[in-house]
């Protein structure tokens, strides 16, 4: 098996696809599965951050 073979000197379309997954996060993560040496899966992950309903100091006021 050489070194460089012609799969790995082209721009393959899992690349492209992972730059867009990436691009397109804010929080998460982009998983790729390879197979007998191929890729074969792109999984995308997002995860949503939301801010606290009300400040804790507000919290804090309704408890007394």
């Amino acid at each position: 098996m050489s070194a460089t073979s012609p799969a790995s000197t082209a721009n393959p379309s899992w690349l492209d696809l992972v730059r867009r997954k990436v691009e397109g996060l804010h929080y998460g993560q982009v998983f790729i599965v390879v197979h007998d040496h191929q890729v074969t899966q792109v999984e995308c992950l997002e995860r949503t951050r939301l801010s606290p309903a009300r400040p804790a100091s507000s919290r804090e006021d309704r408890s007394e």
